[in-house]
C-alpha cells in the first residue's frame, strides 16, 4: 500500500456501542503473529529482544507462549496458529528458545523471516562490502516488511 494512499480515520465507533458476541469458533482461522526481527542493541543486546528474561526466569518469549497455550486451552481450539515474524538475526535464537514448546509447531510451521536488504554504498549504489564481518554489509533487521515477507 502506498504511502500516498494512507489516510487519517475521522472516527470509530466505540466498542460499547457496537453489539459484539464473542464467538471463540473464529479462533479456527486465526494466527497470532507476533513481530520478533529486531535485535536489542540498544540495550546490549546480541539477541531477539523477545529473549530478555523478565520474570521468574521466563523470557518474553516464553510469556506469549504461555499465552498462546492458554488461550488454545481456554478456548478449546488447540489448532490455533502462531506464528513469529523473524529476521536473519533472530531466526535461529528463537526457534531454539522455542524447542521446550513444540505444541507450537517448528520450523516453517512456526515462523517465516522478513525480507533481507543489502547495503549499498552512498557514492555509486553498488553493494556495501565490509571484509572483516559479512553480516555488516545487510541493513539491519526490523523493518517489518510484514506484506511482502509474507508473500515469501
Amino acid at each position: 500500500i502506498p504511502e500516498s494512499a494512507i489516510g487519517p480515520v475521522d472516527s470509530l465507533p466505540a466498542l460499547e456501542g457496537l453489539d459484539v458476541k464473542p464467538d471463540p469458533s473464529l479462533l479456527k482461522d486465526t494466527v497470532i503473529l507476533k513481530l520478533n526481527g529486531g535485535l536489542g542493541t540498544g540495550m546490549g543486546l546480541d539477541k531477539a529482544k523477545s529473549l530478555l528474561s523478565v520474570a521468574d526466569g521466563n523470557t518474553f518469549l516464553d510469556l506469549i507462549a504461555k499465552q498462546v497455550d492458554s488461550m488454545k486451552k481456554e478456548y478449546k481450539t488447540p489448532d490455533l496458529r502462531f506464528m513469529l515474524m523473524n529476521s536473519f538475526s533472530t531466526s535461529k535464537d528463537t526457534l531454539d528458545a522455542l524447542a521446550k514448546y513444540p505444541e507450537l509447531g517448528t520450523g516453517s510451521d512456526l515462523e517465516f523471516v522478513q525480507n533481507k536488504a543489502p547495503k549499498v554504498s552512498a557514492k555509486d549504489c553498488t553493494p556495501a562490502s565490509h571484509e572483516a564481518d559479512k553480516g555488516h554489509e545487510w541493513c539491519p533487521p526490523g523493518h517489518g516488511d510484514l506484506y511482502p515477507a509474507m508473500l515469501g
